[in-house]
């Protein structure tokens, strides 16, 4: 019961957010984005490797 819950709220996070994200027109700076893109895959490999660590461990 408590899993459906946390759905339904993040669910209507969404849809109260997106438009509002989408509104507000912020964007993003192009050395901003490729300097952040350029390091989210790395990371995202390093959290991998590390929870598989701690799951065998």
């Amino acid at each position: 019961m408590n899993l459906l819950i946390i759905l339904g709220v993040l669910f209507i996070a969404l849809i109260v957010i997106i438009p509002l994200i989408e509104k507000s027109g912020a964007r993003a700076d192009h050395p901003i984005v490729a300097k952040l893109s350029r390091w989210i895959i790395p990371v995202l490999i390093l959290l991998a490797v590390l929870q598989l660590l701690r799951l065998v461990f």
